[in-house]
């Protein structure tokens, strides 16, 4: 990074979704990149996923994507090239879905497969949302359910059900386009995309970024269907366990938060939703909008609090 360089209006001491650099006036370009290997056993469906992932980043600033490359690693010699042109097809038909073309890119030859997006968007100053901003007051919504990593885990191990599985999966290729376009309109404080980390790390983010605390609810949130029986099942990702670690140095559970609880809370997410904090008087107005236009509904967690020394109380 370079120090005196003033254009750069986040770069990476924030852990925000997407790096952002002035180029004139209130022009602001964004850029991020995102991989992974695969989570499902349907290339083309693993490409809509990986491709709906990387482009949150961009929605989760109030951004518009321009352009996306691919990132490409393949066993080009132990497994079909039919499988590759599949995962690259999903990926392109998100891309064109999210309204963007795949221009580029760059491949490897590599023992497992991997995929993702390099994607390049735009936003006034004016529309930039950050993952600081957040305010004592206001209401924490979250546009999409948890429990991807453990049903993707679910699936390794063979136990997740058909309804479990497709769930997950119109979930996680679902784009975060609309509750991205609907953030200025609605005086959204602060936004971030719920991915690795799970909820409780990247609302940890927000909070420290914002210099405030949070109250959630879990009677609140909303988990995909099996994604308890599952975690009963111990189909818990390693990511998720970690997660749960790190989160225990700055949230308290209430006593009646079972730890197999904790782990659902705490579990990795691919391709997860908007969490959002914006007035509670606006609360109910973006929750009507959005969910009279996506098959998938969003919902309000918690709330904000002054700032203290336990950053994420679970009630």
């Amino acid at each position: 990074m370079v120090e005196d360089d003033d254009r750069i209006v986040v770069g990476f001491d924030k852990s925000d979704d997407a790096a952002v650099v002035r180029l004139e006036g209130n022009r602001y370009i964004l850029q991020t990149v995102d991989f992974f290997t695969p989570i499902v056993d349907d290339p083309y469906m693993y490409g809509q996923i990986a491709a709906a992932n990387s482009i949150s980043d961009i929605y989760a600033m109030g951004g518009t994507p321009l352009f996306a490359l691919n990132i490409v690693g393949f066993p080009i010699k132990d497994l079909p090239k039919e499988i590759l042109s599949e995962i690259l097809q999903g990926g392109a038909d998100k891309a064109k879905e999210a309204g963007i073309s795949i221009i580029g890119g760059h491949s490897i030859d590599d023992q497992e497969p991997k995929y993702g997006l390099v994607v390049t968007g735009e936003v006034s100053q004016d529309h930039l949302v950050k993952n600081s901003g957040a305010k004592p007051g206001d209401a924490i919504l979250l546009t999409k359910p948890l429990g991807t990593g453990i049903i993707t885990t679910g699936i390794k191990n063979e136990q997740a059900s058909v309804e479990s599985i497709d769930a997950a999966i119109d979930s996680m290729a679902l784009l975060n386009k609309l509750a991205g376009s609907m953030l200025t309109d609605h005086s959204v404080h602060a936004s971030t995309d719920v991915t690795g980390f799970g909820l409780l790390g990247h609302a940890a983010e927000l909070c420290r970024n914002s210099n405030v605390a949070m109250q959630i609810n879990y009677s609140d949130i909303k988990f995909l269907p099996g994604t308890e029986q599952l975690a009963q099942q111990d189909n818990i990702p390693g990511g998720t366990k970690r997660n749960l670690s790190h989160a225990n140095q700055f949230t308290h559970f209430s006593k009646s938060i079972t730890e197999l609880h904790q782990l659902m809370i705490a579990d990795a997410q691919t391709s997860g939703g908007l969490l959002i904090t914006l007035p509670q008087d606006r609360a109910g107005e973006f929750l009507d909008s959005y969910n009279d236009k996506e098959p998938i509904s969003a919902f309000q967690i918690g709330k904000i609090i002054e700032n203290s020394e336990v950053l994420i109380t679970v009630l």
